[in-house]
């Protein structure tokens, strides 16, 4: 199989069980690949799978359906959010400057 050339060569060590590395061998080579691509494409997927459900949020159908509402219809400020709004440092946007 040929290589294919990488631009940057960062090396990671593992140390596992034979029987394990041992698996991994045998699956790489039904795979018809290497042993570090295998690893590599495997640990890559499951990587960005372990990230995906970290960083989303799933809701229900009842909550889909109130964010929504409230997307479209937001409520009107309270006391709270104007005076937080207010005690904002003030400053001009890139079209407030006068030149």
């Amino acid at each position: 199989m040929p290589q294919i050339p990488v631009e940057s060569n960062s090396r990671l060590s593992l140390r596992i069980a034979s029987e394990e590395k041992s698996l991994l061998v045998r699956a790489a080579a039904l795979q018809h690949t290497h042993l570090t691509e295998f690893v590599t494409r495997t640990v890559v997927a499951e990587a960005r799978k372990v990230i995906d459900q970290s960083e989303r949020i799933e809701l229900s159908e009842r909550d889909r359906t109130h964010l929504l509402n409230l997307l479209e219809e937001p409520p009107a400020p309270n006391e709270k959010l104007m005076a937080a709004a207010f005690a904002l440092p003030k400053h001009q946007g890139i079209f407030d400057r006068v030149e």
